[in-house]
């Protein structure tokens, strides 16, 4: 392992390696759509939606002349144009308001709770998400996730892969990259991450995606840290 004696914050993406959206959703959805006697299958919706995920965010990044588009209102249009192409019926505004709110909805993996709690013993902890602040405030709320700061692509106007956001998070907390730890599930995050000079912790989530899932089941970089859990990240932290 590489020396991580100045680290002193610890970033996790969100999506995937802290909470399990796919579940969460499509659970959620069921009981909500059951209780309004609205009929989809809500598990196409759910993986069609997490599948307009990059292609959306892209679009932002691609033209800057239109402004920054924070990531509820990315989901919203998303999912109008699912809603039409799945010809789910039946559905008011409000219902679209509140499906796209299920993100806000999203259910931790079990070891993150306690795992974050170790983690806070020693280190700053924040998020580092493409999720807009509203969202990862009301997930963290719903979730029992305890953040000592919620850190969002929002806040710096551009989407993870960009460096802005590793390096916004860093000065924003007035630290050196070196002294910054990213933690994700997905190898891809940790590259860029690593390339900008922060510290990298992987953690494989192999039922993200349910059976869709074809990446990431592994670590593929050099990272600093690879665990199972963040329970494995704490023990390898000393928390």
């Amino acid at each position: 392992m590489s020396d991580l004696s100045a680290v002193k914050a610890l970033i996790f993406d969100v999506f995937g390696t802290v909470v399990d959206w796919r579940t969460s959703l499509i659970t959620d959805f069921m009981w909500w759509g059951k209780g309004r006697g609205i009929s989809a299958d809500w598990t196409a919706l759910v993986d069609g939606w997490r599948g307009t995920y990059v292609a959306s965010m892209q679009d932002v990044r691609e033209h800057p002349e239109r402004g920054y588009v924070m990531l509820d209102d990315l989901h919203r249009r998303s999912l109008e144009k699912l809603v039409e192409k799945f010809a789910i019926k039946g559905l008011t505004d409000a219902d679209l308001d509140h499906l796209t709110k299920g993100w806000h909805r999203l259910n931790p993996w079990p070891d993150s709770v306690a795992g974050l709690t170790r983690l806070k013993t020693k280190f700053v902890i924040s998020p580092l998400s493409n999720g807009n602040v509203a969202l990862l405030t009301n997930m963290a709320k719903f979730a029992g996730l305890p953040w000592d700061l919620i850190m969002s692509a929002e806040l710096f106007e551009h989407y993870k892969p960009d460096p802005e956001t590793y390096l916004g998070a860093a000065k924003l907390l007035c630290l050196k990259p070196a002294e910054v730890m990213m933690v994700a599930a997905h190898n891809g995050d940790l590259a860029a991450a690593q390339k900008n000079g922060l510290k990298t912790a992987f953690v494989a989530r192999p039922t993200e995606y349910g059976p869709h899932q074809k990446v990431d089941f592994e670590a593929t970089g050099n990272w600093d840290i690879v665990a199972k859990d963040f329970g494995g990240i704490a023990d390898k932290l000393g928390c």
